[in-house]
This record gives C-alpha cells, sequence and structure tokens, in this order.
C-alpha cells in the first residue's frame, strides 16, 4: 500500500464547467524508488453516485432498469456504425446530492426509480469507475424489498430520464453473468455479490 508515499498538489485549475466538470491538477507523486514526479493530468469530475440491488426473496427476482445511454450507443456503433441500440440494462443509480450520506441516496434513488421504499440498505463496496480519467466512485448497495414496500409507481418519463422497471429472476441473471451479457458493471458486481450471498443465506 502506498498511503505513506509523498505527494505534492501544486495547482488544480478547472477547464470545463458544465453539467460535467473538467479539472486539470498539477502533481508530484514519489515514486517506488523514493524519486519524485510530477505530472500534469485532465480529470473528469462529476462527483459520486450510488447503484443499487433490489431482491424479492418471495419470488426471488431482482429489480433493475433500462434505460437509453447516448454514450452506450457512442461505444456501440464502434463496432457496428450502423447500430441504433443505445439501451442497456442497470442496476437502479443516481448521483449524490451535495450534503447527503450515500446510503440516503441509495434510498432515494430506489424510490425515484423503482418505486420501493428500502431502509438500511446494505453496503457491497465502494468502486471507482475508471480512475484513469475520472474521480467518480459508485457506493454499490443490496437491499431486500417485498410487495408491501412499494410505495410508488416507479419508472416511467421524468425530467431527462425514461426508465422502463424489469424483474428479472435471480436464476435468469445468473445466467447473463456466466453468458457474459450484463454489459453495467455496477449491476454485475452487484450480481456476483447476491449470488455468494444468496449461497450462504440459510434456508427459510
Amino acid at each position: 500500500m502506498a498511503q505513506s508515499r509523498k505527494i505534492e498538489i501544486h495547482s488544480v485549475g478547472r477547464k470545463f464547467d458544465g453539467f460535467f466538470k473538467i479539472d486539470e491538477i498539477d502533481v508530484s507523486h514519489q515514486a517506488r524508488d523514493g524519486t519524485m514526479r510530477r505530472e500534469r493530468r485532465l480529470v473528469f469530475e462529476r462527483g459520486d453516485a450510488i447503484a443499487v440491488l433490489l431482491y424479492d426473496a418471495q419470488t426471488e427476482e431482482v429489480i433493475v432498469v433500462e434505460q437509453f445511454r447516448a454514450p452506450v450507443l457512442v461505444a456501440r456503433r464502434r463496432d457496428d456504425p450502423r447500430t441504433s441500440d443505445g439501451w442497456i440494462v442497470e442496476a437502479a443509480a443516481g448521483m449524490i446530492d451535495d450534503g447527503e450520506t450515500p446510503d440516503r441516496a441509495a434510498i432515494r434513488e430506489a424510490l425515484e426509480e423503482t418505486g420501493y421504499r428500502i431502509r438500511d440498505p446494505a453496503p457491497i463496496g465502494t468502486f471507482f469507475v475508471s480512475p484513469g480519467g475520472t474521480s467518480e466512485r459508485v457506493f454499490v448497495y443490496f437491499a431486500e424489498i417485498a410487495a408491501a414496500d412499494k410505495a410508488g409507481e416507479g419508472g416511467g418519463i421524468a425530467g431527462e430520464e425514461d426508465i422502463a422497471l424489469i424483474r428479472l429472476s435471480a436464476d435468469d441473471l445468473f445466467r447473463q453473468l456466466e453468458c457474459n451479457q450484463i454489459q453495467d458493471a455496477k449491476l454485475a458486481i452487484a450480481a456476483y455479490w447476491l449470488k455468494d450471498y444468496l449461497t450462504r443465506k440459510p434456508q427459510q
């Protein structure tokens, strides 16, 4: 681990300040050989996010969402310039608001996106999305839900979002995992965790 190595931040400047932000950081860090190395890097800054996988133990299903993502379309067009497929199945997710804790954000986003009211979401882990280019972290959670927890419709079209709710059996989720069909990293991480969780969970 490298926590004891020296760093020196010389400057941080904002190069783009829109919905997303880009900062340039001038920083020196101590290399493994003890020398100081200086570099300038652009950092894509968009804050932190949460993702939450909802599991209905009574029906043995997960609740996931599907929505259109322009970057997904751009990426898939690198493989096939003719494709119009920009839809992706994901774990419910969203940005953490200023002053909001990750667990409160998970509760809020679960209600907004799926209509389920969750309590005490269990943390799975915290992950850097792409540490070579962005400071964004995703706090991934798990929550068990039941029919009685349904407090709203969820999904639908609101603002910039157009969300479809999907109920997927846990077995189908794991089959997709084994066949490399899950393309959302948040969902893949949560699915691996759920598979282990259900293996360890005492049978009712």
